[in-house]
């Protein structure tokens, strides 16, 4: 039951929205819908740790610990960045920034966006993850181009194009499972792309073409994911569009692409017994940790340098999950959940401030801790957090992360403590006179839907200073998953 409650709420919600997207209690209504789907997905989290693993119709459908730890984090940062939105979008509506058809149209995809990325998390079928994904990346463009500028119309193309590219390439990743799986499960027609059911039967299947499907799966979703050098649509996407869309773009999407490619790296490593998957994954993440690290250096846009940090931290975490092993998959999880939750904070105060002071550009958001304490001091929290600094949760996925790396990949150690020291420096030299500089500005107080912000910081607080224990059974219950049989 709580399955199909999870799958069938964001749908019913955009039909909804796509009708009275306009009301005027539309937020509201989109709060409750979001409430009901994290509900939802606790309910299911908690009968997948109770129960084990679950398939359902027709086994087109399965739900472990790996996803279902996802499918919470997803609904949970929907409901909240749909909490802050609220207020967001009445003042962008009341400066006649948005119009009635954007604001049915944003609530609308808003829903889409959460129901595509749920049931990319949750199928067991990657021909339907696929189609998962491509749908996210078409509801997400709408939601990046909603203000219509020239600006924000070059920035959704640019991610439709480069996004578009990168999803054909899974899709002839996926075409390539299909026919190396044929040869074995080919009586079962379109079983044959059940994940279930190939990861049963790795070992049987043709070497050379499944090598070969996990480069184009690798760089399909690596797209989605930000990884470099296929990133460059991430900045403008993120910049361009509506702030709550920043949030769930950091938070979300990123989450699922990488959970999409860790399923094939599960696939294709166990039928190789290779280390190349986890090489290649290893490569892009550190290339990825260097590249984002460098860029913050050249930012002068707030959205656009939490951006890059988006990309170097999905870096870390592809690296991770290329290492491997119990601690290193571990690390990983914790980090893409402090992440997560980090990440869309600091995008709730500086949206706030940016919403406030008519631009995101750093030069002209100064002083916040005097206009506005709750986001000043949220902000430099969050741009703490975020950098690894203790007790937050990011700082304890890194060290374990680090850890990990001096004892397997010695290789990658200088080079990833070199990056996390240049991103530490280009973020608090950028963070700091936006928090602390002088300022001729009026006070903000209060801070619009500031709820959210605490309770995201508060959260990563507690992963880094004791992870409850349903927590630690559920991360180390999904990190064995990943590493071992389904």
């Amino acid at each position: 039951m709580a399955f199909y409650l999870l799958v069938a709420t964001p749908f019913a919600g955009t039909l909804l929205f796509a009708l009275f997207g306009s009301h005027a209690r539309a937020a509201e209504i989109n709060v409750v819908f979001s409430a009901v789907t994290f509900v939802a997905a606790c309910a299911l989290g908690a009968e997948v740790m109770s129960v084990g693993t679950l398939t359902l119709l027709h086994e087109q459908f399965c739900v472990d610990p790996f996803n279902a730890f996802l499918a919470v984090l997803t609904s949970f940062v929907g409901l909240t960045t749909a909490v802050y939105s609220r207020p967001y979008m009445r003042i962008e509506a009341r400066r006649r920034q948005m119009s009635h058809a954007s604001l049915r149209l944003y609530h609308a995809m808003y829903q889409l966006f959460v129901a595509t990325m749920l049931i990319a998390l949750t199928t067991n079928n990657l021909g339907l993850l696929w189609v998962a994904m491509e749908a996210a990346t078409l509801s997400t463009v709408l939601l990046v181009t909603l203000y219509q500028t020239p600006a924000s119309l070059a920035a959704g193309w640019k991610y439709f194009i480069l996004c578009g590219v990168g999803i054909a390439q899974a899709l002839f990743g996926t075409i390539l499972l299909y026919i190396a799986a044929e040869k074995v499960l080919g009586a079962q027609g379109v079983s044959a792309l059940l994940w279930t059911h190939l990861y049963a039967v790795k070992g049987q299947l043709e070497p050379r073409v499944l090598s070969l499907a996990f480069v184009f799966l690798l760089v399909g979703y690596g797209t989605k994911i930000g990884l470099a050098p296929l990133h460059n649509w991430l900045p403008d996407a993120h910049a361009e569009g509506p702030t709550p869309i920043s949030a769930v773009l950091s938070g979300l999407l990123l989450n699922v692409a990488v959970y999409a490619v860790v399923r094939c790296k599960m696939l294709v490593a166990g039928a190789l017994h290779t280390a190349w998957p986890s090489q290649m994954l290893m490569a892009f993440g550190m290339l990825s940790v260097v590249v984002g690290a460098g860029c913050l250096w050249r930012q002068r846009e707030a959205k656009r340098l939490f951006a890059y940090s988006s990309i170097e931290h999905m870096g870390i975490i592809t690296f991770a999950f290329g290492m491997g092993g119990p601690i290193a998959n571990f690390a990983a999880l914790l980090h893409l959940t402090a992440h997560s939750l980090t990440k869309s904070a600091i995008y709730f105060a500086v949206g706030t401030a940016a919403q406030k002071s008519g631009s995101s550009l750093l030069e002209r958001i100064r002083g916040l801790v005097t206009v506005s304490p709750l986001l000043g001091w949220g902000l430099i929290v969050g741009a703490l957090a975020i950098l690894g600094t203790p007790p937050f949760g990011v700082f304890a996925s890194e060290f374990l992360i680090f850890n990990t790396a001096i004892r397997d990949q010695p290789w990658a150690t200088p080079i990833l403590g070199l990056s996390l020291l240049v991103a530490f420096a280009a973020v608090i030299a950028r963070v700091q006179p936006m928090v602390f500089g002088d300022t001729t500005a009026r006070r903000l107080e209060p801070v619009p839907a500031a709820f959210p912000l605490v309770l995201h910081l508060g959260l990563a607080l507690v992963l880094g200073v004791c992870i409850p224990p349903y927590g630690v059974a559920w991360y180390e219950a999904a990190a064995a998953l990943i590493g071992g049989s389904p």
